[in-house]
């Protein structure tokens, strides 16, 4: 399995494997990932065996700490030094869950980060998905203000500097 940063020719299976690990609420749009593919290349990983993308995780970078419903709308550009690195999706292809690919793409996505000076990674999710995340460092620093997908959502962060 190779890490590397995406490419645009990436979005088909990108998205493939976004409507197979999210509802149609949460789940992306074709658009905004293309603009995410654009506007937040240093900061959005895939994972791929045999060239075919088998997970990715993105997300900007921001003088924020926690993820909020506003950053969804349009991929703004990163802050460059201090900041914080949001994850805003990580999702790994059904047929190879329950492989550490995903534990895999977090690590890499913190080393990514630290290189860029972030201070932190953090992201909201769902309930049943805090205990991996745990055992990936993250702590659970509780209830986000965050209604996307009219869902209840989690912050969690891992301090990396």
């Amino acid at each position: 399995m190779q890490i590397e940063k995406v490419s645009s020719q990436d979005i088909d299976q990108i998205m493939r494997i976004e409507h197979e690990g999210f509802n149609e609420a949460e789940a992306g749009s074709r658009t905004g990932y293309l603009e995410r593919i654009q506007v937040l290349k240093d900061s959005f990983l895939v994972a791929k065996e045999a060239d075919k993308i088998i997970g990715f995780v993105v997300g900007p970078i921001t003088d924020e700490r926690f993820i909020e419903d506003w950053m969804f709308e349009k991929a703004t550009s990163p802050v460059k030094n201090n900041g914080h690195q949001l994850i805003f999706s990580i999702a790994i292809d059904p047929n190879f869950r329950g492989q550490g690919i995903g534990s895999t793409l977090l690590s890499a996505f913190e080393k990514n980060a630290q290189s860029m000076n972030c201070i932190s990674v953090s992201l909201t999710c769902l309930e049943d998905r805090i205990k991996f995340y745990e055992k990936n460092g993250y702590q659970n620093i509780g209830l986000a203000e965050s209604t996307h997908g009219n869902e209840t959502w989690y912050n969690m962060e891992k301090i990396i500097h």
